[in-house]
């Protein structure tokens, strides 16, 4: 049984600001997930190059910060997520 990486997309305006401006992602993710299978489930997910993922752990969930390679906009994909 394959496990849920990414449990949502998170969207406030400053998240907003950082997909326009620095080519970021925020993600919630599962307090258990690595570095490594957060850029992986996102590549796959989105066909997109990421160049670094950080995590930032609050109580029980982790919010995943992924920044896209200069080729692919974060734009792109959260319009395709629906969120601009």
């Amino acid at each position: 049984m394959k496990t849920i990486i990414l449990e949502k997309i998170k969207s406030t305006e400053k998240i907003v600001r950082q997909i326009e401006s620095d080519n970021i992602l925020v993600f919630v993710v599962d307090r258990a997930v690595t570095k490594a299978e957060i850029k992986k489930e996102v590549e796959t997910l989105f066909d997109v190059k990421v160049t670094k993922v950080r995590t930032h752990t609050m109580k029980n969930k982790k919010l995943a910060y992924v920044k896209l390679n200069a080729d692919y906009p974060a734009v792109d994909v959260a319009t395709k997520l629906g969120m601009m």
